[in-house]
């Protein structure tokens, strides 16, 4: 199984998603929600209502699943419930990462 490839807390491992996650994050939760073929406008917009744990979880579980870590969807849902932004940030690493070596393959 593969690991996340920043830890929860290394939010400035990339100055630049952190802040724009610190000050706009359904930027963030848009773009991470993207990058594993959901509507970016849409898991945005969801990121800032009531169902906002529950899009953010589904999203979290997605880049996991396509990345082969370890987790749980309750994991996921509590990890978000208490740091929300860093869990953002770490799946933007994530998901820039993924970008990356999508391009470097090309």
């Amino acid at each position: 199984m593969g690991e996340w490839q920043h830890g929860l807390c290394g939010c400035f491992d990339n100055f630049g998603i952190c802040i724009i996650t610190y000050f706009v994050p359904c930027v963030t939760a848009g773009r991470n929600a993207e990058a594993v073929g959901e509507s970016c406008c849409l898991y945005g917009f969801l990121s800032m209502t009531c169902v906002g744990l529950w899009s953010m979880t589904m999203i979290r579980g997605k880049i996991r699943q396509a990345k082969g870590i370890e987790g749980s969807c309750i994991g996921d849902c509590i990890l978000i419930m208490f740091c929300t932004l860093c869990t953002l940030v770490q799946e933007g690493q994530e998901v820039e990462g993924m970008t990356q070596q999508s391009i470097a393959r090309e």
